[in-house]
């Protein structure tokens, strides 16, 4: 059995060096540097969940708060120039949505606080560890690599008769360790350009698989609709990273969700900002998982669902 997936590289860093938050100010207006890989569309629920997040700990953007938005629109490439701004614009937080542009933020800063949503943060050395993060960084890990094995379970749950299907590196390893009692054969199908995406697709086919597991990159997410039209008009049912992707027409996705994320976010840069050092504040784990259906999809595809997976998702887009 053989399994195809999107693989996205991810940048690290160097570990940067411990420092103290700059205490709160009466009067001050603190500027909180948001660096997302997404455009501003795709990214308006969380950083609607992030503003919820603010005002839930006392903070009231235009009061005692100001946002500094930059998208890198799907493009990684741009995230180093945006973190770089940030630094010239001195900002007093950076808000990092991912690993690449947590990379980016820390590359370009060693003083400033970096609040980051990432994954892996250890083995990608953001952090010396998520009880003492050591450095300027600490956040919330999103833990999308642990999660590897509960995907391939539940597309095998939703699709037991496939026998050949095509995800980041740390999520391989958790497939093949979920996997490897039953003989899977893992191999990767790596996507660098949107371009690629459509003969990936064939490859997939001719390869003969019977179903694809979609990774969480940036760019991939912001090419979500292309992939759900793949997938449909190939005929090739795929369980994909974050909801977004089933909202574009994939069967399935189990995913921490990224609104939640983001609305705790606001939580650790209220810490940060009133004081709290980055190097001795905890890296916080993920609480809220959720399974979506596409029923559309599985409609076009000739899948049925079965009604126990139906009845534990939190979501079925009909």
């Amino acid at each position: 059995m053989h399994r195809r997936t999107f693989l996205g590289t991810l940048a690290g860093g160097l570990l940067a060096a411990p420092l103290a938050a700059e205490a709160q100010q009466p009067g001050k207006i603190y500027r909180i540097g948001f660096l997302s890989p997404q455009s501003a569309e795709d990214i308006t629920p969380c950083l609607d969940a992030f503003r919820r997040g603010l005002r839930e700990v006392g903070d009231l953007e235009g009061q005692n708060i100001a946002i500094v938005p930059r998208y890198a629109d799907g493009r990684p490439d741009r995230l180093p120039g945006m973190a770089t701004e940030f630094v010239r614009l001195n900002v007093d937080i950076i808000l990092a949505m991912n690993n690449p542009a947590t990379a980016a933020a820390k590359r370009a800063t060693r003083t400033i606080p970096i609040v980051m949503m990432a994954t892996e943060p250890v083995g990608q050395g953001f952090v010396a560890s998520l009880a003492r993060p050591g450095g300027n960084i600490t956040g919330l890990s999103g833990q999308f690599a642990e999660l590897g094995g509960k995907r391939f379970a539940l597309l095998r749950e939703a699709l037991p008769k496939v026998s050949r299907e095509p995800g980041r590196r740390e999520e391989v390893r958790a497939i093949e360790d979920a996997t490897r009692a039953s003989g899977v054969q893992l191999q990767l199908l790596e996507v660098r350009s949107p371009n690629e995406i459509g003969s990936a697709f064939d490859s997939m086919i001719r390869e003969g698989a019977g179903a694809a597991i979609v990774q969480g990159t940036s760019m991939l997410l912001s090419q979500r609709a292309q992939i759900g039209d793949h997938a449909v008009r190939h005929h090739l049912p795929a369980m994909c990273a974050l909801r977004e992707y089933v909202q574009a027409g994939c069967l399935m996705s189990y995913a921490v969700s990224l609104v939640d994320l983001c609305r705790r976010a606001a939580g650790v840069v209220h810490k940060v900002r009133t004081g709290a050092m980055p190097a001795d504040l905890p890296v916080e784990q993920p609480t809220k998982f959720e399974l979506v259906i596409n029923l559309k999809t599985a409609k076009a595809l000739g899948i049925t669902i079965p009604p126990s997976l139906l009845q534990r998702a939190d979501q079925v887009i009909e």
